[in-house]
């Protein structure tokens, strides 16, 4: 009797398993789809997908990896005509991950990166009231995956690239996040990012560049750390030739910290063969490049970009920056083409986008001197940036805005060329007089200075700064120079 009750519950498990049991295999086709993807080597990455959902039918890994594959275009591009076509597969695929077993930490795990996934591409659409909510769920299922599965490293990895901006937030939209249920400590979440980086367990190992990206934009944007983001790269040995997600990546870290030289080398380098992606951001980091060397050909990118892209996001940038070009050559007519552009195309989702638009109302040129510094120094051409701002005074502009700018221009270039005790006298100069005008040059030179004093370990003058840099209002960029203000003051309390 034993026997044939034993027969019939191994028949029985044969008979599920032959049956259709979904599984989460990673398994390394799976592998190598997802390292494709993750290069921007979409249609190489949808193969491999579609092959292993023939052998293998049972097997939700593939429906899980090709949002990624659908991700990144959405993002980078912001097709309108795409995302209407796309937008169903966010539901379609949380309803697969759903098929697994409960069991397993990929069931709650696959679902909450889907809905990260699409907060952020909602945040492109300007859907923001439902990416807040899908992040909100997203956040919530890796809690309770953390919970049931602590030793499950890919949740620290989501959760602290979550905690770490959510710790951002200034105090007068907390309610915001204590409504959403979401906590935030840039400390807690850094350190979550870095035990997934730092960790043996073979399941870190599947996500691990995915993982670089969280900790570079966090350790550069929101802990304010630029060394530690330059020597991780450096030590990482990324491959920013044959990957083309980290090519991008490296070049716009390098775009906002002062490195043009070596953005515009990274793109210079990168194998352009058909195999990737076509993605039109690459113009606008390239073209926003050469456009601080002053580069002859720098329209050529930014052109390419207003005319093929189909979003909204850096829309009014970069036909300000064009305009900006052909003023500088001396065209005015072209010029006023593309600051009129601004006032009809694109959005004002970003704070730059924002100063855009108010610039191009404004009916006021930019002084073309003080452009020039800008833009050098900006690229991180220092040397050349000082040497033709020490052919003049501030004495020798007429405007306060234009010799406010003088003041902060100085300033930062001192500060970046390591002069700090120079950087701080032209800083408290311009803070002083323009703490209660429209311009941004008094706020950044605030946080600059709290920067500086961070630096020194002067805590009391660090958070000082930061603060003052918070109470001035009606400037602009103010949006993230209050993020970046606040990230200090969370750094100096330690939470």
């Amino acid at each position: 009797m034993r026997i044939v009750v034993s027969l019939i519950l191994v028949l029985s498990v044969a008979l599920n398993v032959s049956a259709g049991q979904k599984v989460y295999d990673f398994n390394t086709r799976c592998e190598q789809a997802y390292d494709a993807i993750m290069q921007l080597r979409i249609n190489a990455g949808r193969a491999l997908l579609e092959a292993e959902k023939k052998e293998h039918p049972d097997n939700l890994m593939p429906y899980f990896l090709e949002d990624y594959a659908d991700f990144f275009p959405l993002f980078f591009n912001e097709d309108p005509s795409e995302y209407s076509r796309k937008r169903g597969l966010r539901g379609f695929r949380l309803d697969k991950m759903a098929e697994g077993s409960p069991d397993s930490p990929y069931y709650l795990y696959t679902q909450a990166a889907i809905k990260f996934h699409w907060a952020m591409v909602k945040v492109k659409f300007n859907e923001k009231w439902d990416a807040a909510w899908e992040i909100r769920k997203a956040y919530i299922t890796l809690k309770e995956n953390q919970r049931r599965f602590p030793d499950f490293v890919p949740n620290k990895m989501l959760l602290g690239a979550m905690q770490t901006v959510f710790g951002t937030i200034p105090d007068g939209y907390k309610w915001i996040t204590n409504i959403l249920g979401m906590k935030g400590s840039i400390k807690e979440g850094m350190d979550n990012v870095n035990a997934f980086i730092e960790s043996n367990a073979p399941e870190a190992r599947y996500f691990r560049e995915e993982s670089y990206y969280y900790y570079c934009y966090l350790t550069l944007f929101v802990v304010n750390k630029p060394e530690d983001t330059w020597a991780f790269l450096q030590r990482k040995q990324l491959d920013t030739k044959n990957n083309y997600l980290f090519a991008l990546m490296v070049a716009n870290l390098a775009m906002n910290n002062q490195k043009a030289a070596v953005g515009i080398r990274v793109l210079q380098e990168r194998n352009d063969s058909g195999e990737y992606a076509d993605i039109q951001y690459y113009n606008y980091v390239y073209g926003l490049l050469k456009l601080t060397r002053l580069d002859d050909d720098a329209h050529v990118y930014l052109e390419r970009f207003i005319n093929n892209f189909k979003g909204k996001f850096y829309l009014k940038e970069c036909l300000q920056r064009l305009s900006w070009y052909y003023y500088l050559e001396g065209n005015q007519a072209a010029a006023n083409k593309y600051r009129a552009m601004i006032l009809t195309r694109g959005g004002t989702e970003t704070d730059a986008d924002k100063q855009a638009l108010k610039e191009a109302q404004s009916g006021k040129w930019p002084n073309a001197f003080l452009l020039k510094v800008r833009l050098l120094s900006d690229g991180g051409y220092f040397n050349e940036a000082l040497k033709l701002l020490l052919t003049k005074k501030a004495a020798d502009f007429d405007a306060m805005d234009e010799k406010l700018e003088y003041a902060y221009r100085l300033g930062r270039i001192y500060d970046e060329t390591g002069q700090d005790d120079k950087a701080i006298q032209m800083y408290d100069v311009t803070v002083k007089v323009g703490a209660n005008r429209p311009e941004y040059y008094a706020a950044r030179a605030s946080l600059q200075m709290g920067m500086i004093y961070e630096k020194r370990n002067d805590k009391a003058k660090a958070v000082q700064c930061y603060q003052k840099c918070m109470d001035m209002k009606g400037h602009d960029y103010k949006n993230s120079l209050d993020a970046r203000a606040k990230a200090g003051i969370q750094r100096l309390s330690g939470s």
